[in-house]
């Protein structure tokens, strides 16, 4: 498993000689793997770990809270999938205003004294430092200095276009999964712990498991037909899920809720955790008039899911 390593203080020996690469890899997508299998063959070659370099929050993040664009993967899901793709450690930096202020010299100097770096591999257009005042051109001039060789790695495309998580986010807001997944090169999920809500589902036939997210900032909204899995035990079931800000029963929420209508199960899954892969958007959240016509929109939406992964309706 991958080992999270929380700044540079906490770099140890094991740590050093590794082959790195940095950067947020949202989503760890194709363009990303692209990276990944060169820094795994690199480090295999040299006999040495790999490395990503990543900070937290994101920098977009830090400087433009409500702004920034949605995630793809929250943290943990993103070190899973490095996981997959061959990456040792992970050293995340804790992005505030000493580490927005550091740098591109000082920040080399973690790369050549403290990780003693033995290659480098980093994206096209990758800038770092205070005021983004490093770039390849200075990692470059340092590698010749210390003997490590610094690879610039080339955007991905697919049909003539840029791979890459903004790509990737305009395909699942028109909720184009398939696109999506060919970009990502896995489907769009959230795993969620399930915790209590209002039960509101219950009273009026459709209840719900609502996922704690976390101020969990995601690239959809509306309600889609979902594939469900309950990791502990790896059963995959079907459900409709709503993703959004509940408007026709909340004045108002400040972070936005994943609820999932699992059909034809009611076992007590309070604690554990789903993971939810979306398959079809069915529509747009919307406010209704009341509960009635919120309860006949919500059988629709359970219809038009069940239709799509061949079940009988009810």
């Amino acid at each position: 498993m991958v080992e999270v390593v929380r700044g540079a203080i906490n770099l140890k020996a094991k740590h050093r000689r590794a082959v790195v690469t940095i950067g947020n890899f949202d989503g760890v997508h194709l363009g990303h793997r692209k990276i990944l299998e060169r820094l795994r063959a690199k480090a295999d070659e040299l006999k040495v770990p790999t490395m990503l370099i990543c900070f937290e929050p994101q920098p977009k993040e830090f400087f433009h809270t409500f702004n920034a664009p949605a995630r793809l993967t929250r943290f943990r899901e993103k070190v899973e999938l490095l996981d997959q793709h061959g990456i040792d450690y992970v050293l995340c930096f804790k992005f505030d205003e000493r580490t927005r202020s550091m740098s591109a010299d000082s920040f080399v100097d973690v790369l050549v004294s403290r990780i003693q770096v033995s290659a480098l591999f980093v994206g096209d257009d990758f800038r770092f430092g205070a005021d983004r005042g490093g770039d390849f051109a200075l990692l470059s001039s340092m590698g010749d200095a210390h003997g490590f060789q610094v690879t610039d790695m080339f955007s991905l495309t697919q049909d003539d276009l840029r791979v890459s998580s903004t790509r990737i986010r305009e395909c699942l807001i028109s909720g184009d999964f398939t696109e999506a997944e060919a970009l990502l090169g896995h489907p769009y999920t959230i795993v969620g712990k399930v915790i209590h809500g209002r039960r509101l589902g219950r009273t009026i036939g459709v209840p719900t498991a609502n996922i704690l997210l976390h101020r969990y900032k995601a690239p959809i909204s509306g309600v889609y037909a979902v594939e469900v899995t309950i990791v502990e035990s790896g059963n995959i079931l079907f459900g409709v899920a709503n993703f959004g800000f509940r408007p026709t029963i909340e004045e108002e929420i400040a972070v936005p809720v994943l609820e999932v209508h699992i059909f034809n199960f009611n076992e007590n899954i309070y604690g554990q955790c789903l993971r939810v892969t979306f398959r079809k958007k069915i529509r747009d959240e919307k406010k209704f008039p009341g509960l009635d016509a919120l309860k006949e929109a919500i059988m629709n939406d359970t219809t038009v899911a069940r239709s799509f992964f061949g079940l009988a309706t009810e």
